[in-house]
C-alpha cells in the first residue's frame, strides 16, 4: 500500500476520474448513472452537484455527459419551470433543490464553455419557478419536509441548504439585489416566541452559536447543525469571514467530543450534529428503520459533503486543516462494500464504525473528491470564488 499522502491522492484522483467515466452513460437514454451499480438512474441533484468536479476535470466525455443531462432536464422541465428529480422522467417531480442546482450547474457550464445563452428559455422558466417558491414573496424560498437531498429527514419551511443554493444562482445570474436581501434575511436571528410578532421574518442565525440553523418556520424550527448547508454558507459568502472561521473551529471541537464518546470513528464530520436520538422532539418513528443515530441523514458521514467541507476550510483560510481533511477524505473513499475494486467512493459511512453502508462508485462522491483536491492544490474554491471576495488565506493557521 502506498504511504506517501500525495501519491495516494494522485491515485485517488485517477480512480475518481475512472468512476465518472464509467458512470457517464447509463441505461436511461444514455444519460449518466448516479452510481455504478446501485443507482443506474440519472438523479438530478446528484449530477448537478457533480458538475463542480466535472467542469474542473475538463474531460470531453464528462463535459458531453453533463451537456446531455442539462438538455434532458430542459426538455423535461414542467410547464411552470420546475426541474424534475430524475433527468429522463418528466413525471418524477416535487424536489425543492433540483431547480436551484440546475440553475447553478447551467450557469457554471455556460461560463466554462463560453456559451452565455445556452438553454436560455429553460433558465428563464426555472428562475420564474423559483421566484414563486417564496412564501412571503420576498426572496427566501420555502420547502416541504423530505423534499431536498435528505429524503429521510424532516426540514420544513425556510431551509438553510436550499437557500444557500438560491443565493449562489442569484449571484451567478446577476440578481445582486435579491442576493443581498437573501443574505440579510438568512443572517437574522431566529427569534422564537409563543406568539411571534408578524413583522419579524424567520432568520437562520442561532443564538450563541457560530453556525446557521437547519431550518426555520414560525414555531417549527431546528437548530441542529447541517454540515452541507453550512459549508455552502461559507463557500458562497453568506457567512462572513469571522463567522466562517468560528464555524470551522466549532465543527472541529464538536467532532473531537463525538470521538471521545465513541460516536465518530473517522476524522471527518458527520452530516448532522447532534444526532437525533429516539425520544427527542424531532425523532420520527420511521427513523428507527431508515435513519438511526450516526446513519444516513441522521449523522452519517457522506464523502461528497466532506468534499464541500474541505473546500469550506480552504475558503475560511484554514489551509493546513484543509490538507489534513483531504488526506482523511482520501482514506474515507477507499473502502468498498459491493465490489472488489481498489477505491470505493461509497455513498455514505456509518459514523460510529467508519464502515461504508451505501453504494460504491457514487458519482457525486467521485466528483466532489476531484473538486476538493483542486481546492487544496490551488488554495482557492473554483466557481465560488467568483461569488465573493475572500481575504487572503493564512498559511500557518492552527488546525483547530
Amino acid at each position: 500500500m502506498t504511504t506517501d499522502p500525495n501519491t495516494t491522492i494522485a491515485e485517488a484522483k485517477a480512480a475518481a476520474l475512472k468512476v465518472l467515466l464509467h458512470n457517464a452513460r447509463g441505461p436511461y437514454h444514455g444519460l449518466p448513472r448516479t452510481a455504478a451499480w446501485g443507482y443506474p438512474q440519472p438523479y438530478t441533484r446528484d449530477l448537478m452537484i457533480a458538475s463542480l468536479g466535472i467542469l474542473l476535470s475538463r474531460n470531453e466525455a464528462l463535459l458531453d455527459a453533463l451537456r446531455r443531462t442539462l438538455i434532458a432536464l430542459a426538455r423535461n422541465q414542467t410547464r411552470l419551470g420546475h426541474i424534475v428529480s430524475v433527468a429522463h422522467d418528466p413525471e418524477d417531480r416535487g424536489a425543492s433543490d433540483t431547480t436551484p442546482w440546475f440553475l447553478v450547474a447551467l450557469g457554471l457550464y455556460r461560463h466554462v464553455m463560453g456559451e452565455p445563452e445556452f438553454l436560455g428559455e429553460a433558465a428563464h422558466k426555472a428562475l420564474t419557478w423559483m421566484r414563486y417558491q417564496s412564501p412571503d414573496d420576498l426572496v427566501m424560498v420555502g420547502q416541504l419536509p423530505t423534499t431536498d437531498w435528505r429524503d429521510e429527514q424532516w426540514a420544513l419551511g425556510y431551509g438553510l441548504y436550499v437557500n444557500t443554493i438560491v443565493y449562489a444562482y442569484l449571484r451567478i445570474y446577476g440578481h445582486h439585489e435579491d442576493a443581498a436581501l437573501l443574505r440579510n434575511l438568512m443572517n437574522r436571528l431566529d427569534i422564537r416566541r409563543d406568539r411571534p410578532e408578524r413583522h419579524i421574518h424567520e432568520g437562520l442565525m442561532v443564538r450563541h452559536k457560530p453556525y446557521f440553523a437547519l431550518c426555520a418556520w414560525k414555531i417549527d424550527n431546528s437548530e441542529r447543525f447541517d454540515l452541507l448547508g453550512n459549508c455552502l454558507a461559507v463557500l458562497t459568502g453568506i457567512a462572513s469571514p469571522t463567522r466562517s472561521d468560528r464555524l470551522i473551529a466549532w465543527v472541529e471541537a464538536e467532532c473531537r467530543a463525538l470521538r471521545a464518546r465513541g460516536e465518530l470513528a473517522v476524522d471527518l464530520p458527520p452530516n448532522l450534529m447532534p444526532y437525533i436520538q429516539p425520544g427527542a422532539a424531532d425523532w420520527r418513528p420511521r427513523y428507527e428503520h431508515f435513519n438511526l443515530p450516526g446513519e444516513y441523514h441522521n449523522g452519517g458521514v457522506w464523502p461528497f459533503i466532506c468534499g464541500f467541507y474541505v473546500a469550506a476550510c480552504v475558503a475560511a483560510g484554514r489551509l493546513e486543516l484543509a490538507r489534513r481533511m483531504l488526506f482523511a477524505l482520501t482514506e474515507l473513499v477507499r473502502p468498498t462494500r459491493e465490489r472488489d475494486v481498489p477505491w470505493g467512493f461509497n455513498e455514505w459511512i456509518k459514523a460510529q464504525t467508519g464502515r461504508p453502508m451505501g453504494h460504491d462508485w457514487q458519482t457525486w462522491s467521485a466528483a466532489m473528491y476531484l473538486y476538493a483536491t483542486t481546492c487544496v492544490e490551488e488554495q482557492r474554491t473554483p466557481f465560488f470564488d467568483q461569488l465573493v471576495r475572500r481575504p487572503k488565506a493564512r498559511a500557518a493557521r492552527p488546525s483547530s
